[in-house]
């Protein structure tokens, strides 16, 4: 059986004070094997603004383990679901390769200023050449280079295929690389 990571959906409210995703983060075995993809927003509290990270997805919630270990505490939770193939055989969880979610986490978390896109969000006019990074702090990864008008920073677009999900991360223009 080939390692995996579950993506899960967290059906609790966008504004629950104990979200899914924090309920398993605060299980000791489960601390280092849950992943939600956050992102910078901006309150207002009682007169001054507060920065915090909040999830890009309210619901999406990627978790580390086998389905035999992760099918009790699914159930155990009432919140908490699978997400399910679209197209795909009845009841087949979406899951994704570890190895393409290790490079996804690695690169997202060596920023705090990522930008999340769906693929119907990034388009052809977007996104450019493919690229890979020579030295720095993302040294090695490789994507396609995203093309902004008016951005002066150049971003690498790092994909999860199987979830339909992108992520943007600024890279210096000394360590582009084009791959042909």
């Amino acid at each position: 059986m080939e390692d995996r990571w579950y993506v899960l959906r967290d059906l609790a409210r966008p504004n629950a004070k104990n979200p899914a995703y924090k309920r398993l983060q605060a299980m000791p075995e489960m601390a280092d094997c849950v992943f939600v993809p956050l992102k910078q927003r901006v309150y207002v509290e009682f007169g001054k603004r507060v920065v915090r990270f909040v999830p890009f997805m309210p619901d999406l919630v990627f978790v580390h383990k086998s389905k035999e270990e992760l099918d009790p505490i699914v159930r155990d939770m009432e919140l908490l679901q699978y997400r399910y193939v679209r197209g795909g055989k009845q009841f087949e969880a979406l899951s994704v390769r570890a190895r393409d979610f290790e490079k996804f986490r690695e690169a997202v978390e060596q920023t705090d200023n990522v930008e999340y896109y769906s693929y119907e969000e990034v388009s052809p006019q977007i996104y450019g050449k493919q690229i890979r990074i020579i030295g720095g702090r993302l040294n090695g990864f490789e994507g396609r280079l995203m093309s902004k008008r008016g951005s002066k920073h150049k971003r690498l677009l790092v994909d999860l295929k199987e979830c339909n999900l992108s992520a943007a991360i600024h890279v210096e223009s000394d360590f582009i690389q084009l791959v042909k």
